[in-house]
């Protein structure tokens, strides 16, 4: 008889996934057709700006022409266009003589012409799609135009998630509106949590309890997938513990991985690596989209997926089989600080359209494309207002509404984020614990002054 995992709270609803049939849930088109775009798209780039002022003069704010926009082209891209192109005709509609041009770049050749772009004003779009990890790095090369008294006086923006709107934010100005957000709860296998009298965890512990008892019954499974390279997986738990990736003082950060706190949340992800659950010989090298696949494919009791993870594992091996929870935190029923992933639009500093261009910003980020986007693409809507809707509509999104209304996390805001992540100082960090190469002070103190190199540059 294997132990049961209880709480002393009830514990966080979960949403079940039932085979498909009568009672099967109605899914956004694309998501019936396609993989995840939003995995896709959680990996897009960014541009930058400089002020309100800092865009063409007056006379060169011409409110007529041609407004070239670059958006992301996903998986299945049929979907998006159809929602685009309505928002376009009706754009078009009521600014007689402008004439909009839409391309869907590649996502894997962005940066390349996005850099392009700010080198040749000339023939850059006066629109783009980016990621919004990538805002701060993008504002300091001067490529995203200043939007921050157009935004503060659109109707929508009051409704805007606030981790979104911070994702967009650099020194306190905005520099795009975002598009969509994506994050992370936690997928467990309802057959196998049934057949071993497991409920749902409601802690941090909980998960690690559960997860070595699921390894235990069923040595073929990992009890919860993860990845030593999986960093938006781990940071929960850094967070949960109360540590912090970074803080902030007049402008510039300092690192605090190596802080007491941050060092109890790596322990407690580490930790996970282990025979009795994961063994680091197969998990230490494993991304997120590694540990997903696991679980979708039947060979994981659990893991940490996205939203945007949510066709991959309907397509798989666990279908009607699995359920989904917001990853618990420290106490009980409570709900661990997640990343909030996803992306923007922004108007490029050397448009000649400026006005135009904020103008159909507005309307491809609005509360309406927005609402169509869900329904096409799958994509969280980045409103709160919006996001309980689609909740009520689509069970799927209510543990990923849960953990956004509970409060997300988001990286530094600071151009030197881009070299922490490229560098993969993370990953290494958790890496180095989890084969045994450093203790967790070590990696921590090691991936510190690695940080502060990269926020000092």
């Amino acid at each position: 008889m294997q132990r049961t995992v209880r709480s002393r709270r009830p514990s966080l609803p979960a949403v079940r996934f039932p085979a498909a049939g009568p009672t099967a849930l109605r899914l956004p088109r694309a998501l019936r057709r396609a993989a995840p775009a939003v995995a896709l798209a959680l990996a897009a780039a960014s541009c930058a700006p400089s002020t309100s002022g800092g865009g063409p003069a007056p006379a060169e704010d011409r409110r007529s022409g041609t407004l070239r926009v670059w958006l992301f082209q996903e998986v299945d891209n049929k979907p998006k266009e159809a929602v685009v192109a309505r928002a376009v005709a009706a754009f078009e509609k009521a600014h007689p003589g402008t004439d909009v041009r839409v391309d869907h770049i590649p996502v894997e050749s962005r940066a390349e012409r996005v850099k392009a772009a700010f080198n040749d004003p000339a023939s850059a779009p006066d629109l783009i799609e980016f990621g919004n990890t990538d805002t701060a790095g993008y504002v300091r090369d001067g490529g995203l135009a200043d939007i921050t008294e157009e935004f503060g006086a659109w109707a929508d923006a009051r409704d805007t998630d606030p981790a979104a709107r911070a994702s967009v934010t650099v020194a306190g100005r905005v520099h795009g509106a975002p598009l969509l957000v994506g994050v992370r709860a936690l997928y467990y296998r309802t057959d196998v949590f049934d057949e071993l009298g497991l409920r749902p965890p409601t802690t941090l512990a909980e998960v690690a309890t559960a997860a070595r008892a699921v390894r235990k019954a069923r040595p073929e499974l990992y009890g919860i997938a993860v990845g030593g390279a999986y960093t938006y997986g781990a940071l929960p738990f850094l967070w949960a513990h109360g540590g912090e990736l970074a803080r902030e003082r007049g402008g510039s950060y300092t690192a605090a991985v190596d802080e007491p706190a941050a060092e109890r949340g790596i322990a407690a992800y580490t930790a996970l690596f282990s025979d009795d659950n994961c063994p680091a010989a197969s998990c230490a090298g494993m991304g997120g989209n590694d540990t997903v696949a696991a679980f979708a494919s039947g060979k994981a009791g659990m893991a940490i997926g996205g939203d945007f993870s949510h066709q991959a594992v309907e397509a798989g091996e666990v279908k009607g089989k699995y359920a989904v929870v917001p990853l618990p935190g420290v106490r009980p029923g409570s709900v661990a600080p997640a990343f909030a992933g996803g992306n923007a639009l922004g108007v490029l500093r050397h448009s000649r359209h400026r006005t135009l261009a904020v103008e159909l910003m507005k309307s491809l980020a609005g509360k309406d494309t927005q609402r169509r986007l869900f329904h096409a693409m799958g994509f969280l809507p980045t409103y709160t207002d919006v996001r309980r809707e689609v909740a009520r509509e689509e069970p799927f999104t209510r543990p990923f509404v849960t953990t956004l209304e509970a409060g997300t996390r988001f990286v530094p805001v600071t151009p030197g984020w881009a070299t922490v992540d490229s560098s993969r100082v993370l990953p290494t960090m958790f890496q180095q614990v989890i084969r045994g190469d450093r203790t967790v002070a070590e990696a921590a103190a090691g991936a510190a002054a690695r940080m502060n190199e990269a926020f000092r540059r």
